[in-house]
């Protein structure tokens, strides 16, 4: 976005963010939000619900999990109670460190442009974190490599030979060898035609995928479904059928619906049902939105036990439910019937199948 001020932002008394683009940006710019930002001028309001008043394409901003971990133990070692943070504050803390290209003023985040690839010292700290209700000397260091980070388990952000890196640790319910399971699943999603960017396995345990936000000429705005929707990704909100038609609305490329069906199998096939709105996400790129690679494969448990993003209101599918969100969205039933057949083949050939599609 070349530091060009999009907008700014206020809160009213009950705690209700209140968005207004400026100027320029409505002359020259592009809507950050399309369902829930138009590009116009005025005064915007969000709602309380579902992020607290805050609208979802800067809830995109935010940490969540292992981010709020840290954040808060943070705050509270510098003597400031988390809890009385309004969302604009919390926005100022993520300053110019944040997911996307979106960026607060006044900035007030910490970070780090220094490589660190200690990463057995980092994966003993993360443990002690987790582990300890109270903050370690650590939290210092993993706020500066990874404080505005998303998702659930320990992660660092990290410069390797000049590329931007995200790097997992081991959360305490995950199994040891994690690591190596995501990178597994990662060069499998690639072999069943899934687009990554690339990813790698640090020291034999830890799993690194490189920043898709990022590039040499500069930051790519990002925001993913549960922002564009307004959709609670904490809990079941969606529907495979609704991200099919969310891929179409945006990118105007039924090439693009055709990744996220192909995505939406894939998850279906390893089992991963973690497949949250904050999952699956959208870049504006030379002009126009397009679908963010994949991330996040792996066979995970879902809202009790089912997918957390249903397939034709069922957390369980049948094939006869997979083709029918297929169809709706205008994909082919050969299309589809192919898919399902090759991706069923190449994750039994590997011995990665977890789920068997039921007729």
């Amino acid at each position: 976005m070349s530091d060009r001020r999009v907008g700014r932002m206020a809160l009213t008394p009950e705690g209700l963010c209140g968005f207004e683009y400026d100027a320029d940006w409505i002359r020259n710019g592009f809507s950050i939000s399309p369902f829930y930002l138009p590009l116009k001028p005025g005064l915007v309001m969000a709602k309380q619900d579902p992020f607290g008043g805050n609208f979802g394409v800067f809830d995109d901003s935010l940490p969540d999990g292992w981010g709020n971990l840290l954040l808060d133990r943070y705050l509270q070692e510098k003597g400031i109670d988390p809890y009385k943070l309004n969302v604009l504050e919390r926005l100022s803390l993520i300053g110019s460190t944040g997911r996307g290209a979106l960026e607060y003023r006044p900035d007030k985040s910490v970070a780090t442009d220094e490589e660190f690839l200690d990463f057995d010292h980092l994966a003993k700290e993360a443990e002690n974190i987790l582990k300890s209700k109270e903050s370690t000397g650590s939290v210092d260091l993993f706020y500066k490599y990874g404080g505005s980070s998303g998702g659930a388990r320990p992660k660092v952000f990290t410069k390797i030979d000049e590329r931007e890196w995200l790097v997992k640790f081991k959360a305490t319910s995950d199994p040891s060898n994690v690591g190596e399971i995501e990178y597994n699943y990662s060069i499998l999603a690639k072999e069943c035609g899934i687009r990554m960017a690339e990813t790698r396995l640090f020291g034999n345990h830890y799993f690194g995928v490189e920043r898709f936000d990022r590039t040499p000429q500069g930051k790519i705005h990002t925001a993913s479904a549960a922002g564009l929707l307004h959709a609670n990704y904490r809990i079941p909100s969606l529907d495979y059928s609704i991200l099919l038609k969310l891929t179409l609305n945006l990118t105007k490329d039924m090439e693009q619906v055709a990744e996220m069906f192909r995505l939406m199998v894939f998850n279906v096939l390893i089992s991963n049902r973690d497949d949250h709105a904050k999952n699956f996400s959208f870049q504006w790129i030379d002009g126009a939105w397009k679908l963010s690679p994949a991330y996040d494969l792996l066979p995970s448990s879902g809202f009790n036990g089912y997918h957390t993003t249903t397939i034709n209101g069922k957390g369980e599918p049948t094939l006869a439910d997979i083709i029918a969100v297929a169809t709706e969205v205008g994909l082919s039933k050969q299309h589809t019937t192919q898919v399902i057949e090759e991706l069923t083949e190449k994750c039994a050939a590997k011995k990665m199948t977890k789920f068997i599609i039921k007729k």
